[in-house]
């Protein structure tokens, strides 16, 4: 594809994607808007994200179009959504939308528009590196509402395609700022924080009525296989859970784990929790094509929790071996981990925790 100055953005119709627009343009890119239609009824997906982004583009001068593309959302997110609980893990639907639909099918049709860009409102950079003598994902500049975390199985080739106008802004308020002095009505409108699929954040409800999954009672268990107590549905609990178990006890417990075949939830105390070790697997490189040797990183293994220093090697099958300095909280099967070197450049992401090793 012949590179040009042609930019699709998706448009959430709030302020990030807003501003992001205005920069655009202010820099000279040719910007054609786009709002996917993903969910009917969703927090990001409504009456009103359509309107809030086509004024907006109708204000700046850009072209705003609407895809419907709520079958492939349906096929690519929901569903592995419905998976992971299915089989006792915890998803981030947020990281399978970014994959498939806003880097996968919206980079499709910025190829059909003769666009050689895409962008978002996403805290997130993208830059040639000299030194790894490829384009490469960092961290932005916005500290707690850095994205990078969620970005992280976007195709290496496709990083030179991909503008983030808002990686170098250090708050939200200066993106609030912008937006009210270029006079955007969106300007003060409310983060939406909620899986967009689920406004009302009930997601075991939304299990149950868009799945097979339904209660079905089993044991509580701590790790000699003493029974506790009971559960109803083994999709209700996640790694590192206190409350809701329903059962009593002399120190606080935590979910630790599952045991499928056997329908048990498996509890035990807040320090059982810590692991100095794991596996992970479904390997997307970013700045090696193989690592062919122990290699010192950062982690994080939760969007919100801190960056870790660890040492992870490649196994020969394929899955990375992760080897902690501290032990952390809560390892989950279904999460992601990120790996940083020199603080904020992306060395590679893998999902699926695949195991646990022992401590």
């Amino acid at each position: 594809m012949e590179k040009n100055k042609r930019v699709l953005l998706g448009m959430s119709g709030g302020v990030d994607s807003s501003v992001s627009c205005v920069l655009l343009k202010e820099q000279g890119y040719d910007v054609i808007g786009t709002t996917l239609e993903l969910y009917a009824g969703s927090s990001c997906c409504n009456t009103n994200t359509y309107l809030d982004a086509k004024n907006v583009c109708n204000q700046i001068g850009v072209e705003h179009f609407t895809f419907d593309f709520k079958e492939a959302f349906r096929k690519y997110v929901i569903q592995d959504f419905i998976d992971c609980y299915s089989n006792c893990k915890t998803p981030n639907p947020c990281i399978e939308c970014n994959k498939f639909m806003k880097f996968g099918i919206m980079y499709e049709k910025a190829k059909e528009m003769n666009c050689y860009y895409v962008a978002t409102g996403h805290y997130a950079k993208t830059e040639f590196s000299k030194m790894y003598n490829r384009y490469i994902l960092k961290k932005s500049n916005a500290g707690k509402k850095d994205q990078s975390y969620v970005l992280w199985n976007i195709p290496k080739e496709m990083l030179e395609h991909i503008i983030f106008p808002l990686g170098n802004f250090e708050d939200k308020e200066q993106i609030r700022e912008i937006a009210r002095n270029r006079n955007l009505k969106v300007a003060n409108k409310p983060d939406s924080e909620d899986i967009c699929f689920i406004p009302d954040g009930d997601y075991v409800k939304f299990l149950e009525n868009n799945s097979s999954l339904k209660p079905k009672a089993g044991n509580i268990v701590n790790r000699k296989g003493e029974v506790l107590g009971k559960h109803n549905g083994l999709y209700n609990y996640t790694i590192g859970q206190r409350k809701g178990m329903g059962i009593s006890h002399p120190t606080p417990l935590f979910v630790l784990g599952f045991d499928y075949k056997k329908n048990e939830l498996i509890v035990g105390e807040q320090e059982e929790l810590y692991s100095k070790e794991f596996e992970v697997g479904d390997i997307n490189l970013l700045l090696f094509d193989k690592i062919d040797k122990p290699l010192d990183v950062e982690v994080k293994t939760r969007y919100s929790s801190k960056q870790a220093k660890a040492t992870i090697i490649q196994t020969e099958n394929n899955r990375i071996k992760v080897y902690l300095e501290e032990p952390q909280r809560a390892i989950t099967p279904g999460q992601s981990a990120v790996f940083y070197i020199d603080g904020d450049i992306v060395v590679r992401w893998w999902k699926n925790f695949v195991k646990k090793c022992d401590s």
